[in-house]
């Protein structure tokens, strides 16, 4: 099964989720290039990050998103992420979940 990500709120109730295949491809390109959040996603376990944590991981998401060398899939993961992440701001206690195999 590959990566999904989820919004969760800390009980644990979901309220969005993105299946995008590349989002494994995603994680694997942010390693390569040393991203400090998005690189350090645990494939095989699920990695929470919070609100103050967007504030690292969303420039990474958007450098993804604008890159002109990154395949068209992954730059299309990476907005389905992005999205996701916008809804951490809506509200507190929100958590963006990269749920691994």
């Amino acid at each position: 099964m590959p990566i999904s990500v989820n919004v969760r709120t800390y009980t644990g109730e979901t309220l969005a989720s993105c299946t995008h295949p590349a989002i494994g491809d995603l994680c694997r390109r942010a390693a390569t290039l040393a991203l400090p959040m998005l690189g350090h996603v645990d494939p095989y376990d699920d990695t929470w990050f919070n609100k103050l944590q967007m504030r690292l991981l969303v420039p990474e998401l958007r450098a993804l998103t604008d890159s002109t060398s990154a395949p068209e899939a992954e730059t299309e993961a990476a907005a389905e992420v992005l999205a996701l992440a916008e809804q951490l701001e809506l509200k507190p206690h929100r958590y963006l979940v990269f749920v691994g195999d």
